[in-house]
């Protein structure tokens, strides 16, 4: 894989609500965003019992927080879905440092500035409120950030960010390489009509694209991802959406009895969304972690039109990372 330029170091960085995915020059990362404040109590030894490991502990300011799988074992639960959280808040801030301190304990420090490229849903890049949230994001992620990681001290200066749709990092996985080039057996489609559709944990969205533009008429996000499968399971609250979503990824959840219901409520949002247009598209790429659950689904529906990558989790994160390498080749031609 192709390293970023010796003076900056690309992320990109794909903010979902089910997990935070960070892809940079050593490969991918994906820590699941559960997160919780840390209570001050912990039992550490009962004997007879399985010594648990505790999730990321996370200090920021005087604030401490439990982050990624099992996190609502160790603390109490913080679940905010609202698209406020993207803009800085304590709880989100937590999952970031997370994962950025674990994609440098398993690649080193960064050794040069660091340049991000932000995917977001759909929605807050929509409106009359699509600017403000976008500046948002850029002012808290941009410029110095400090903080503990189990007790270890990191510091970390993002000297750039650059904020997108996450659809957006969808077609550049797609259509590009891991030098940051087009395929060239794909290239063609960049110009043809392409519909990208996204099931991830908190929306389903579908955004269309003619001659390189979107197509607003077949654009759209819906509040229908795996979170509606979770609580149809979940009628009686017994569990966080975080649990219930870390016993999926586990494969200790038994899905059958609403899987249709939920598969039918998603083809229902794409149905209202794209109609019979999505037969004009050269190619459909689906991506997110719904995409799993659905695949079969999906595959007999596109009639072979859609294009699953080999990590549809890590797609968009991963698409963020070429689309930065792309231009900067770009910039080293001009």
């Amino acid at each position: 894989m192709t390293t970023s330029s010796p003076s900056v170091t690309y992320l990109g960085e794909d903010l979902g609500m089910g997990s935070n995915k960070l892809f940079g020059a050593h490969g991918g990362l994906s820590l699941q965003s559960q997160v919780a404040s840390e209570t001050g109590q912990t039992v550490s030894e009962l004997y007879g019992f399985r010594h648990s490991k505790p999730p990321i502990n996370v200090r920021l300011e005087n604030m401490k927080f439990f982050v990624g799988s099992r996190a609502h074992d160790w603390g109490r639960p913080i679940e905010n879905l609202d698209y406020d959280r993207l803009t800085g808040v304590p709880e989100t801030r937590a999952i970031i440092y997370g994962s950025l301190s674990r994609y440098i304990e398993q690649h080193g420090p960064f050794e040069s500035q660091v340049q991000m490229l932000v995917g977001l849903p759909l929605e807050p890049l929509s409106g009359q409120d699509a600017q403000a949230n976008a500046d948002a994001v850029r002012q808290w992620l941009r410029g110095e950030h400090a903080w503990e990681a189990d007790g270890k001290p990191y510091r970390l200066t993002i000297s750039d960010v650059r904020i997108t749709s996450q659809p957006t990092g969808a077609l550049f996985e797609y259509i590009l390489d891991d030098n940051g080039l087009f395929i060239p057996e794909r290239k063609a489609h960049f110009s043809e009509e392409i519909g990208i559709l996204s099931i991830g944990f908190n929306t389903v969205e579908m955004l269309g694209i003619k001659d390189r533009a979107p197509i607003q008429a077949m654009t759209a996000g819906r509040t229908s991802g795996v979170r509606r499968l979770l609580e149809l399971l979940n009628t009686q609250g017994m569990y966080s959406l975080g649990e219930m979503d870390e016993r999926l990824r586990a494969g200790s959840l038994d899905v059958k009895a609403v899987l249709p219901i939920w598969s039918r409520e998603v083809t229902g949002q794409i149905e209202k969304t794209w109609g019979q247009r999505w037969r004009r598209f050269a190619r459909i790429i689906a991506v997110g972690g719904g995409v799993l659950l659905l695949k079969d689904a999906l595959i007999e529906r596109f009639n072979g039109k859609v294009y699953i990558p080999s990590d549809p989790v890590m797609a968009i994160a991963h698409g963020l990372y070429k689309l930065a390498l792309m231009q900067s080749n770009r910039r080293s031609k001009a």
